[in-house]
C-alpha cells in the first residue's frame, strides 16, 4: 500500500522568496527590497519561511500590468 501526496495546485500553491524571484526573473534581494518598501507581492510566514500564494503573485502582476501598482509604468 502506497500513500500518494497530491501537490498543491492553482492559486493556493505556496511560493518561497527564491521561487517568486525566479518567476519574476529578478534577484532575490529585489524581492526583499520591494517587501521592505511595501511595494512587492504580499508575503506571510509559515514557520520561519516567508511565502506567498500563486494567486497573490498573479494578482500583484495584474496590478503592475494595469497601472494600479507602485511599480507600474
Amino acid at each position: 500500500m502506497t500513500t500518494e501526496t497530491t501537490p498543491i495546485a492553482g492559486d493556493d500553491q505556496l511560493l518561497t522568496l527564491p521561487e517568486v524571484a525566479a518567476r519574476l526573473r529578478v534577484p532575490v534581494n529585489t524581492i526583499r527590497w520591494w517587501r521592505q518598501r511595501g511595494t512587492g507581492p504580499s508575503f506571510f510566514k509559515v514557520g520561519r519561511r516567508l511565502v506567498t500564494t500563486a494567486g497573490d503573485l498573479r494578482t500583484w502582476i495584474e496590478e503592475q500590468k494595469s497601472g494600479r501598482g507602485p511599480h507600474a509604468a
